[in-house]
Protein backbone atom coordinates (compact mmCIF):
# COMPACT_ATOMS: atom_id res chain seq x y z
CA UNK A 1 0.00 0.00 0.00
CA UNK A 2 1.44 3.40 -0.93
CA UNK A 3 2.20 5.85 1.86
CA UNK A 4 0.07 8.97 1.95
CA UNK A 5 2.04 11.96 0.66
CA UNK A 6 1.91 15.14 2.70
CA UNK A 7 -0.03 16.85 -0.11
CA UNK A 8 -2.65 15.48 -2.50
CA UNK A 9 -4.68 17.08 -5.28
CA UNK A 10 -8.41 16.64 -5.16
CA UNK A 11 -11.87 17.72 -6.25
CA UNK A 12 -14.92 18.49 -4.16
CA UNK A 13 -18.45 17.71 -5.36
CA UNK A 14 -21.62 19.21 -3.90
CA UNK A 15 -24.45 16.70 -3.43
CA UNK A 16 -27.90 18.12 -2.75
CA UNK A 17 -30.87 15.89 -2.11
CA UNK A 18 -34.51 16.42 -1.16
CA UNK A 19 -33.77 14.26 1.90
CA UNK A 20 -31.87 16.99 3.74
CA UNK A 21 -31.82 20.77 3.83
CA UNK A 22 -28.00 20.62 4.00
CA UNK A 23 -25.75 19.58 1.14
CA UNK A 24 -23.07 16.93 1.39
CA UNK A 25 -19.61 17.82 0.11
CA UNK A 26 -17.67 14.85 -1.25
CA UNK A 27 -13.93 15.38 -1.64
CA UNK A 28 -11.90 12.86 -3.62
CA UNK A 29 -8.13 13.21 -3.30
CA UNK A 30 -5.84 11.65 -5.92
CA UNK A 31 -2.34 10.22 -5.75
CA UNK A 32 0.21 10.62 -8.53
CA UNK A 33 1.29 7.30 -10.04
CA UNK A 34 3.48 6.24 -12.93
CA UNK A 35 0.37 6.09 -15.10
CA UNK A 36 -1.08 9.45 -14.03
CA UNK A 37 -3.47 10.04 -11.16
CA UNK A 38 -5.94 7.82 -9.38
CA UNK A 39 -8.28 8.31 -6.40
CA UNK A 40 -6.60 7.69 -3.05
CA UNK A 41 -9.12 8.79 -0.39
CA UNK A 42 -12.53 10.37 0.10
CA UNK A 43 -14.02 12.68 2.69
CA UNK A 44 -17.62 13.74 3.21
CA UNK A 45 -18.64 16.86 5.08
CA UNK A 46 -21.97 18.52 5.83
CA UNK A 47 -23.62 20.89 8.27
CA UNK A 48 -25.97 18.01 9.08
CA UNK A 49 -24.54 15.56 11.59
CA UNK A 50 -27.62 13.28 11.46
CA UNK A 51 -25.75 10.45 9.77
CA UNK A 52 -22.25 11.03 11.12
CA UNK A 53 -21.51 7.37 11.97
CA UNK A 54 -22.32 5.92 8.53
CA UNK A 55 -20.55 8.79 6.78
CA UNK A 56 -17.33 8.18 8.73
CA UNK A 57 -17.61 4.42 8.16
CA UNK A 58 -18.21 4.85 4.43
CA UNK A 59 -15.28 7.23 3.94
CA UNK A 60 -12.89 4.97 5.84
CA UNK A 61 -13.89 1.81 4.00
CA UNK A 62 -13.93 3.40 0.53
CA UNK A 63 -10.60 5.13 1.21
CA UNK A 64 -9.08 1.81 2.30
CA UNK A 65 -10.22 0.19 -0.96
CA UNK A 66 -8.96 3.12 -3.05
CA UNK A 67 -5.52 2.86 -1.45
CA UNK A 68 -5.24 -0.86 -2.27
CA UNK A 69 -6.89 -1.11 -5.69
CA UNK A 70 -5.28 0.01 -8.92
CA UNK A 71 -8.69 -0.01 -10.64
CA UNK A 72 -11.48 1.02 -8.24
CA UNK A 73 -14.23 1.20 -10.89
CA UNK A 74 -16.09 -1.73 -9.29
CA UNK A 75 -16.88 0.59 -6.35
CA UNK A 76 -19.17 2.65 -8.60
CA UNK A 77 -21.60 -0.24 -9.11
CA UNK A 78 -21.32 -1.37 -5.49
CA UNK A 79 -22.27 2.09 -4.23
CA UNK A 80 -25.05 2.48 -6.81
CA UNK A 81 -26.58 -0.80 -5.63
CA UNK A 82 -27.42 0.72 -2.23
CA UNK A 83 -31.15 1.43 -2.04
CA UNK A 84 -32.78 3.80 0.44
CA UNK A 85 -35.66 2.03 2.22
CA UNK A 86 -37.75 5.19 1.69
CA UNK A 87 -37.44 4.81 -2.08
CA UNK A 88 -34.71 7.18 -3.17
CA UNK A 89 -35.34 10.46 -4.98
CA UNK A 90 -35.20 12.28 -8.29
CA UNK A 91 -32.50 14.80 -9.18
CA UNK A 92 -33.33 17.94 -11.14
CA UNK A 93 -33.87 16.86 -14.73
CA UNK A 94 -35.61 13.66 -13.65
CA UNK A 95 -32.64 11.37 -12.98
CA UNK A 96 -33.50 8.82 -10.29
CA UNK A 97 -31.10 8.17 -7.42
CA UNK A 98 -31.57 5.01 -5.36
CA UNK A 99 -29.94 6.63 -2.31
CA UNK A 100 -27.41 9.22 -1.19
CA UNK A 101 -24.79 6.46 -1.26
CA UNK A 102 -25.73 5.69 -4.87
CA UNK A 103 -25.20 9.35 -5.72
CA UNK A 104 -21.75 9.16 -4.12
CA UNK A 105 -21.09 6.31 -6.57
CA UNK A 106 -22.14 8.60 -9.44
CA UNK A 107 -19.71 11.28 -8.23
CA UNK A 108 -16.92 8.71 -8.04
CA UNK A 109 -17.66 7.61 -11.61
CA UNK A 110 -17.62 11.21 -12.87
CA UNK A 111 -14.31 11.76 -11.06
CA UNK A 112 -12.77 8.63 -12.61
CA UNK A 113 -13.93 9.71 -16.06
CA UNK A 114 -12.38 13.14 -15.59
CA UNK A 115 -9.08 11.59 -14.52
CA UNK A 116 -8.61 9.09 -17.31
CA UNK A 117 -11.79 8.10 -19.08
CA UNK A 118 -12.41 5.11 -16.82
CA UNK A 119 -15.96 4.38 -15.73
CA UNK A 120 -18.93 2.23 -16.39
Amino acid sequence: MPQRPSRLTGSTYKITTPLSEHALYLTINDIETDGGRRPFEIFINSKSMDHFAWVVALTRVVSAVLRREEDPTFLVEELRAIFDPQGGYFKPGGRRMNSVVAEIGDCLEAHLQRLNGVGS
